[in-house]
């Protein structure tokens, strides 16, 4: 579904990316772990079209997607839910969801994944009319999730989910995640919680300053000694 290769950012002067290679398939979990600097929110922005690429190829549904507008990759099926969720605060619950599917055309299909949504997320079918500001950072993430939902992606592309949750709330999260992916999205997960991300995805990638330094089988990350000491605090 999604290949990215030999792909390079900068920013001004400092070199962010170094060659990265990638793919994501149809499916899959796929997460992205490493340090803070390590380059992974970087991918996701530079996948979004917020950051233009120096160099490299971005392929998602077999279409080079590096010189589309940012707006027009949602159409494609390509969606990122952003770092510290960015809802809209004083837009209520259901506007914020309405928000999601600003590209769609099908109104009835529209309300018919509000129930999907609220299927996923009971809370914010609670909270519907309730301002997105007021919700906590747990009700947030969730919005931001069924905000994106709401585009119907192919690939969902979601950025540190669990940053500032209590552990309980992290736990249902990934559940949601993975619950997500069973009913048939795709999922590049950024996390610096490695130990979660690598129990529910299928393949996974190290990242350290700008490179891809191991991949693979998430099982097998999980067990591997130098993932064990820099990320999973054993």
């Amino acid at each position: 579904m999604l290949k990215v290769d030999q792909l390079n950012l900068y920013y001004g002067a400092i070199h962010a990316l170094h060659d990265i290679s990638f793919h994501v398939n149809e499916g899959e979990i796929v997460t992205l772990i490493g340090a803070n600097g390590a380059g992974k929110t970087s991918i996701l922005y530079a996948l979004s079209g917020l950051i233009p690429c120096k160099s490299g190829e971005i392929a998602f549904d077999g279409q080079d997607i590096r010189k589309v507008p940012a707006h027009q990759l949602v159409t494609l099926g390509l969606v990122q839910v952003p770092e510290g969720r960015r809802v809209f605060s004083r837009m209520t619950v259901m506007e914020n969801l309405e928000m999601g599917a600003f590209t769609r055309k099908d109104r009835q299909e529209v309300d018919r994944d509000f129930y999907m949504v609220f299927d996923h997320f009971p809370r914010l079918k609670e909270r519907r009319r309730q301002a997105a500001g007021t919700l906590s950072g747990g009700e947030q993430q969730m919005l931001a999730m069924g905000r994106a939902l709401m585009a119907r992606p192919k690939l969902m592309m979601m950025d540190e989910p669990s940053m500032g949750l209590s552990p309980i709330l992290v736990q249902e999260i990934f559940a949601i995640i993975r619950g997500i992916n069973a009913d048939g999205t795709t999922v590049l997960l950024v996390e610096q919680n490695a130990n979660m991300a690598l129990s529910i995805a299928h393949r996974a990638y190290v990242l350290e300053t700008g490179d891809i330094v191991k991949d693979g089988p998430a099982s097998a990350l999980l067990q591997d000694e130098d993932v064990k000491k820099a990320y999973l605090g054993t």
